[in-house]
């Protein structure tokens, strides 16, 4: 019997193998559209002139996204800065987009490896010996390894403890440059514009993930709200990600919108607020 289109999810059903092989492309066609992106960017980009040609007026996509994480220098001998630098060192502009690249493709391995070898001894039932899909304990590991990740991001790269910080700006984009960012743990760390936000929501998000991830994968769910939740239902798992995706997809689109500390304006360009309010047009002295 055929299946229709929107029930191609039944291919991967019981299938943890070829389940992991589709997230791993997935992974690979992301990384690899960053890197060549990347590099077509780094390829049309004009650096000369800063100030009065930025890289959002040259329409840039994923340069804005590099430099606030903190890559400033290229091998090309150019800073974002407008200066010259003579050691870049491996992290430059051009470093990135190839690591996602050579990412891209030991991913695309791995998945092509997963696919033809999907019926590995561990992804097996222990009680009936079938390859099946323990999605609770899934969602447990999810959980702890985006914990973590998010955790190491707030506490190691946003604070500098071991990484370069990220891009830190005034209003007027008079001051941007790469710097450490110290957790702000008070009231006005609940402020958008406040970097110190970024590093002490990332450190509390990241506890709380590791913490459900952990217990997620020691407890299992009661049978009532198993199938309440229809958590054994691959689809459920997909339309309760794509949310979690739009979820944050919209909160970015909010930050772009109306600006935060995340959206320095020398990196992705004025907000349409000040735009409208005329900001620029006020004297500073």
């Amino acid at each position: 019997m055929g299946l229709p289109w929107y029930r191609v999810h039944t291919v991967v059903l019981n299938d943890p193998g070829r389940l992991l092989s589709v997230h791993i492309m997935h992974t690979a066609l992301v990384a690899g559209w960053a890197g060549s992106m990347a590099l077509y960017e780094l390829a049309v980009f004009d650096p000369s002139d800063p100030v009065l040609d930025p890289m959002w007026r040259q329409g840039m996509f994923v340069i804005p996204f590099m430099t606030r994480l903190g890559i400033t220098n290229s091998w090309g001998g150019w800073s974002i800065t407008g200066g010259t630098v003579t050691n870049p060192g491996i992290w430059s502009y051009e470093g990135v987009a190839g690591a996602h690249i050579v990412f891209s493709g030991l991913c695309f391995l791995a998945a092509i490896w997963h696919w033809v070898y999907w019926d590995l001894e561990i992804f097996c039932d222990e009680r009936t010996g079938k390859p099946s899909l323990d999605l609770p304990k899934i969602f447990g590991i999810h959980l702890f390894l985006s914990g973590v990740a998010c955790f190491g991001f707030g506490a190691f790269h946003v604070t500098g403890l071991y990484g370069p910080g990220i891009w830190v700006s005034d209003p007027y984009g008079l001051t941007g440059k790469v710097q450490p960012v110290n957790p702000a743990w008070g009231v006005e760390g609940f402020d958008p514009f406040v970097p110190g936000g970024i590093a002490s929501h990332h450190i509390a998000a990241g506890t709380l993930g590791i913490l459900a991830g952990l217990f997620h994968l020691s407890v299992r769910p009661p049978q009532r709200l198993y199938k309440g939740l229809r958590m054994g239902n691959i689809e459920t798992v997909l339309s309760s990600s794509i949310a979690a995706v739009f979820f944050a997809a919209f909160v970015v689109a909010g930050t772009m919108w109306y600006g935060s500390a995340t959206t320095p304006i020398e990196l992705f360009g004025p907000t349409r607020y000040q735009w409208d309010q005329g900001y620029f047009q006020q004297e500073i002295y």
